[in-house]
């Protein structure tokens, strides 16, 4: 940019549901932005005693369901299979093509898991959900999800910018992978775990990822 140029940034709203951030300078030159909207409802079943959070979902083309972890690319229900059935197909449909978003509701109705995903708005600088592409505009409004499922004890994090995202909201002390740390928030003492991302990018094979969550799950009471 020119060094007397002066830039302007701004928000213009369109009929697609969608914003859009706009940098502009002097020399009308323009980078605009889609800021993206969380397009799911928090899961919170009113006993849950666990939260699970993700950071955003990956665009609209890769999913097999509307739920959370849609890309079937994505192990987390794979993960979920392996540890509490033995068979990381269980929540695939059979065409094995997808997740059976109804088995995997029902499912973690019965358990008390509740989902979300830390951001509620992002700008997603390339065309996936990768973390280090998504620029988190807007995180999760953490105040009224706990609010929502007061039996909640533990916060599990999946993925680094999941994490640190939580930490901006909580003040609490990072947790070892597979670990977790205690924090004070809203009066009430809860733990947060940090757990390896299910993405394939994640540098880990299936079963050494679904035994650092197995060990979790044991160490929360929920298996």
């Amino acid at each position: 940019m020119h060094k007397n140029s002066e830039k302007l940034s701004f928000f213009i709203p369109f009929n697609d549901g969608y914003h859009y951030f706009c940098t502009r300078d002097k020399r009308y030159t323009m980078d605009t932005h889609k800021i993206e909207i969380h397009p799911l409802p928090p899961f919170l079943p009113t006993d849950a005693r666990l939260l699970m959070l993700g950071t955003f979902p990956p665009d609209r083309k890769r999913w097999s369901m509307e739920f959370y972890y849609p890309n079937p690319q994505n192990d987390m229900w794979r993960i979920f299979g392996s540890v509490f059935t033995g068979d990381k197909d269980h929540f695939l449909r059979p065409d094995k093509k997808g997740f059976d978003r109804e088995r995997i509701v029902a499912f973690l109705t019965e358990r008390g898991i509740a989902l979300c995903d830390t951001a509620r708005a992002v700008i997603r600088t390339k065309g996936n959900a990768s973390d280090q592409f998504l620029q988190i505009v807007e995180p999760v409004n953490l105040d009224a999800l706990l609010e929502a499922i007061p039996a909640c004890h533990t916060i599990v994090t999946t993925g680094q910018k999941a994490t640190d995202t939580l930490l901006s909201l909580t003040r609490g002390t990072l947790p070892i992978i597979g670990g977790y740390t205690e924090f004070t928030y809203g009066g009430r003492t809860l733990r947060h775990y940090r757990m390896p991302s299910s993405s394939r990018a994640y540098p880990k094979p299936l079963s050494e990822k679904a035994a650092i969550y197995e060990k979790m799950f044991r160490e929360t009471g929920l298996l």
